[in-house]
């Protein structure tokens, strides 16, 4: 399942754009909220048919060899573990994948083979693809652990691969760590028999509902916010403060303040760590001090409404 961690970055990427745009169409801006955050889906299945694909071209390669007019013994029996390997199968064969291939108007690879083929080399020319291959052993748990290793040490870190997905959606790149995590649990979850799910991406309804009234509210009151954070930075001219430094202040005074059941810590370290990430370096220490005078105030004047204990 998505976490709030992403709910809240996808927010406050669509809060900035928002801004940026001067939008003031909400439920439209909602709606490509929502949609964004389910793109999501599309990454999934594209890494899971990338592995497909270089099975796919992995296998073209051995029949060509195979009609070489100099084939050597090996080239005409040639080891198929990697051809057979049953957790690429069971992506093939699966139901939801099917389904959703079917109903959405992904890119398909073999129109971009060039990166098949990128992953292909990078995957024959290692050390776990030739122990895999060497290794005299044959059973369902070798073929999962090294399609996990596979995905985790050769697929997933490509810069190759990254920088198209970036050019393709630029959403993407926030997507990315959390796709293939998921894709990683789900292949070391997988049982012998069991057909490959689409449910690790999937929005639970509370969530959706988390999203949209974070992004409202946070759009609603904004201007609220910008006077009482301007209260508290006598000494900065609001429009010197970084814009990503506003949004995420703003947010987590929407919390505070309109989500009785999420406690202020919690609200507070998620958004000293996004802006780690995605503000400026001292950016964290700024937010923390802004949101810590600002809840003093708020429990001074009984503005929270936390239901439960410590809370606060």
């Amino acid at each position: 399942m998505v976490n709030r961690r992403h709910i809240r970055i996808k927010v406050m990427q669509s809060i900035y754009a928002v801004l940026q745009s001067k939008s003031d169409n909400l439920p439209k801006e909602e709606k490509f909220l929502l949609f964004n955050i389910k793109k999501a889906t599309d990454l999934y299945v594209l890494q899971l048919m990338l592995m497909v694909e270089v099975r796919n071209l992995a296998l073209e390669h051995l029949e060509i060899k195979k009609k070489n007019y100099l084939a050597t013994d090996e080239d005409k029996n040639p080891n198929l573990k990697f051809i057979n390997n049953e957790v690429i199968l069971a992506i093939t064969e699966s139901t939801e994948v099917k389904e959703f291939l079917s109903k959405s108007k992904l890119m398909d690879w073999k129109d971009n083979r060039e990166y098949v083929r990128i992953i292909l080399d990078d995957m024959t020319g290692s050390d776990i693809y030739r122990n895999y291959l060497n290794s005299g052993d044959s059973s369902f748990a070798e073929d999962k652990a090294f399609v996990a290793d596979f995905f985790k040490n050769i697929l997933a870190p490509n810069e190759k691969l990254f920088d198209f997905y970036e050019s393709l959606n630029l959403s993407w790149v926030d997507d990315y760590p959390l796709v293939n995590t998921a894709i990683l649990k789900a292949i070391k979850q997988l049982n012998k028999g069991d057909s490959i799910q689409l449910s690790q991406l999937k929005v639970k309804a509370d969530d959706e509902e988390f999203l949209v009234d974070l992004f409202r509210k946070t759009i609603l009151h904004q201007q609220e916010f910008t006077s009482e954070i301007d209260e508290k930075t006598p000494n900065w001219d609001t429009e010197r403060i970084a814009d990503m430094d506003m949004i995420l202040i703003k947010m987590a005074l929407t919390e505070f303040l309109y989500f009785p059941s999420i406690p202020t810590k919690v609200t507070i370290n998620e958004y000293i760590e996004i802006a780690k990430d995605y503000s400026t370096r001292k950016s964290s220490y700024f937010i923390n001090g802004v949101l810590d005078k600002l809840l003093k105030d708020y429990n001074k004047s009984n503005r929270l409404n936390k239901i439960g204990r410590g809370l606060l």
